[in-house]
Parts: structure tokens; C-alpha cells; sequence
């Protein structure tokens, strides 16, 4: 691992930068920046669905305009699908991902039968219908051309970790609860990975240090660690910063067009002004 202090900034090119991402991006910098380290721009474009090409361009001049620089070209999860297809295979081969065949429709139906549904912090979880089939059935699915997504059997992930937790610069040392999510996503149907898988892989290739992001990404980081271990890969710490709000306490979203950096900027703000809005 580098000895320097690596951190990336890593929007979807489906819309514009607003006040939030200038806030994430700048902490990565700046965080990177204390000791010569390195900032690094990712673009997760793996959801092709709502990518727009334009974005790309427009995320890069919107953060040369705030003044954060970015070091080396900017890596795009579109092209690393190989890669994401190589960890899956791995995690199929050790027993901790099973495929899914459920449509999200059934799954909302059995979930409304269950008289105690699983709850994460986002809501319902997913039931665990097709960890439940034999293998007889999952390969006679297969065979019969059906394409599943694929999931993590978090009780069988957790099984081979064993206790696990990460270090976090706002939050502390916090024990990974392996259920939290339940049985995430780790292979959509469409698109052949998913932001966990993605986003595991990505951190160790690119050599991240610290990952920082939203604290409302804060329970994935359970997941991500027992991926990282499944996986071999290293251990970064982690920094979930506080979320930038609109005026009714919501965290902004790409709709909150008035607060993109680009409306911002031709209004006539400066970028020493954006900046000081974020804290």
C-alpha cells in the first residue's frame, strides 16, 4: 500500500455536480492534499441505463472551476467490467455468492407475506427465496438460459471472515454486523456487478487509503469489509462526512438544479463563494 495518503472522488455521470458533490470531492482532496498525497477522480458509470456522455465533461470542468485538481486520468468503471467479472468468479468459487432469480415484484410479494420481515437501515431486506434452492434447481435454471443477478450469502460470508470492523475518522472503530444489508447485490442482471462489487474492486486497484464518502453510505462500508477480505484485499480507513443539506434538512439530489455548481457558476459566484457554503 502506498505510504501517502490516496483518496478519490468518484461521481455517476447521470447529472450535474450540486453542493453536495463539491463537499465530497472536497474533502477527498483536501484530505489528500494535507500531505502530499493523492486525489483521485473515478467516474461509476456502470448503471449504462442513465448515463448521459455529456456529464463526464461537465463533472471534470465543474471541479477544475472549484480549483480541485485531480491527479492522473480519470479511471471509468465502464471499462473495467473484466475485472468486476474475475471477483464475482472468485466469490462463486469460495461458496459465498448464490444466483437470484427473483423478480423485484416477487420479492416485494414475499416480503408482504412474511408475518416478520428482515429490516435493514433502508427498509425491507431481501428474504433469502433463492439461497433457499437446491442446487439441483439453481442449475437446472441456469441451464434452462434464465440470467440471474447474483448475491452475497452474508451468513456464509460471515462464516469464513469471522469478527470483523473499520476504522472511521468521525465514527470510530465499528464491529461490522455482516446482516445489516442482508444478501446484497453483487452481480445486477443488466449490468453484470453492482456498486458494492464495483466499488471494492476499484479501492484496491487504484491503491485508496482512505475512503471517504456521505455517512448515509456508512452501512455499506459493513459490506465492503467483509468483501475485502473475502477478497485479499487491503484494508482502508475510512472517513463518512456529514451530509450537505437543502433548506428543509434533505440531502440534496441531482434535481436540486439551482444548486448545481454549473447554475452556480453562471449566476455569477465565484468558487471561493460555492466553497464556503459547504461548511
Amino acid at each position: 500500500m502506498p505510504t501517502t495518503t490516496v483518496t478519490r472522488f468518484a461521481p455517476s455521470p447521470t447529472g450535474r455536480l450540486h453542493l453536495g458533490h463539491a463537499h465530497a470531492a472536497k474533502v477527498a482532496h483536501d484530505l489528500a492534499r494535507q500531505d502530499d498525497g493523492r486525489f483521485l477522480l473515478r467516474f461509476e458509470d456502470i448503471d449504462h441505463t442513465r448515463v448521459r456522455p455529456e456529464y463526464y465533461g461537465g463533472i471534470e470542468e465543474d471541479l477544475r472551476w472549484l480549483g480541485l485538481g485531480w491527479d492522473g486520468p480519470a479511471l471509468r468503471q465502464s471499462e473495467r467490467t473484466d475485472a468486476y467479472a474475475e471477483a464475482l468468479e472468485e466469490l462463486r468459487r469460495i461458496g459465498v455468492a448464490y444466483p437470484c432469480f427473483c423478480t423485484r415484484r416477487e420479492i416485494e410479494e414475499e416480503v408482504a407475506r412474511m408475518v416478520s420481515a428482515p429490516h435493514g437501515p433502508e427498509g425491507a431486506l431481501y428474504p433469502g427465496t433463492c439461497r433457499r434452492l437446491s442446487a439441483e434447481e439453481r442449475n437446472a435454471r441456469l441451464a434452462a438460459g434464465e440470467q440471474p443477478a447474483w448475491r452475497l450469502d452474508a451468513s456464509m460470508a460471515a462464516g469464513i471472515t469471522g469478527a470483523l470492523s473499520f476504522s472511521d475518522s468521525r465514527h470510530g472503530t465499528i464491529a461490522v454486523d455482516p446482516h445489516l444489508l442482508g444478501d446484497v447485490v453483487l452481480a445486477r442482471k443488466d449490468i453484470g456487478t453492482s456498486y458494492h462489487l464495483a466499488v471494492v474492486v476499484d479501492d484496491a486497484f487504484q491503491q485508496v487509503t482512505t475512503v471517504t464518502r456521505g455517512e448515509d453510505l456508512l452501512p455499506s462500508t459493513h459490506v465492503h469489509r467483509m468483501l475485502q477480505t473475502l477478497l485479499g484485499f487491503p484494508e482502508p480507513s475510512y472517513l463518512h462526512h456529514a451530509l450537505v443539506l437543502d433548506e428543509n434538512g434533505v440531502r440534496l439530489a441531482k434535481r436540486h438544479d439551482a444548486l448545481s455548481i454549473r447554475a452556480l457558476r453562471e449566476a455569477g459566484n465565484t468558487p471561493a463563494y460555492v466553497l464556503a457554503r459547504l461548511f
